[in-house]
């Protein structure tokens, strides 16, 4: 991936006004974000309230009004962003004869994976999945990775093409601790030390106040936005949040696992 010189004052994304319906019911209204590169930006609310719905739009998996505008202003011109995504979960077959290297393999080569591996090319996976502490796992079947494992190696997956923009839509979810933490601090490492803008979709309050740039509060429109403190500070954190809220919230969430 490309190395930051000094820190990055050009954005990478710009969301205008966006708006996503289904039939008659309105999802998302008048969606307006500023991301930077080099930051960590968390997207928090309630279960129900577009998170997700927000990323297929920017990855224009659903029709939507309004406009993304993707900048990359290197050598002084517009270039097309490239965007690394991990969903929520992934269905993989019991028993899938695939191995780690495979799955990467598939998508960095245009030879088939059954040919003898290369080298070179072994190499670059094996340096992706480092980054993720995952290189262990090159010649695992991913059908028997954990959770935690899958979620490096997509991680991993994710940034083979150096994209300069991160969607990450729930990725730690069902991760213990250990995995929590080691997620965090990689996604810290990979916006100090690369041209990257990460957006994430978490519900760990604790971990987004710790790490993240800017907090994207989501219920339907943007309720609020801007730094942790100013945030989590806020009334509309309150409202949201509040422990008869929280609860009910919590409750949702175990409901719909």
């Amino acid at each position: 991936m490309r190395k930051i010189i000094s820190p990055c004052g050009l954005h990478c994304i710009k969301v205008n006004h966006l708006g996503v319906r289904f039939n008659d019911q309105v999802v998302l209204e008048d969606i307006n974000l500023h991301i930077h590169c080099g930051s960590l930006n968390a997207i928090i609310g309630k279960n129900g309230a577009g998170k997700s719905t927000l990323i297929r739009a920017m990855l224009d998996d659903i029709p939507h009004t309004g406009e993304i505008e993707f900048r990359d202003t290197k050598d002084g011109r517009m270039q097309r962003l490239k965007i690394g995504y991990v969903p929520q979960s992934v269905n993989i077959e019991k028993n899938t004869p695939v191995s780690v290297y495979d799955l990467l393999a598939s998508y960095e080569s245009r030879y088939p994976v059954f040919l003898p591996k290369s080298r070179k090319l072994y190499e670059k996976i094996r340096k992706s999945l480092r980054v993720f502490e995952a290189e262990d796992l090159i010649d695992k079947q991913v059908c028997n990775l954990s959770g935690g494992q899958l979620q490096r190696v997509l991680l991993s997956l994710a940034i083979m093409d150096e994209p300069n923009l991160l969607l990450l839509d729930e990725p730690v979810s069902g991760i213990d601790q250990n995995g929590m933490e080691l997620f965090f601090r990689t996604m810290d490492y990979l916006k100090k030390h690369y041209d990257l803008a990460i957006i994430l979709i978490s519900h760990d309050l604790d971990y987004v106040a710790k790490y993240a740039d800017h907090v994207v509060l989501l219920d339907r429109t943007i309720q609020k936005q801007g730094t942790v403190k100013e945030v989590y500070e806020s009334a509309e954190f309150e409202k949201m949040f509040s422990i008869g809220n929280e609860e009910a919230w919590i409750k949702e969430e175990q409901d719909n696992d």
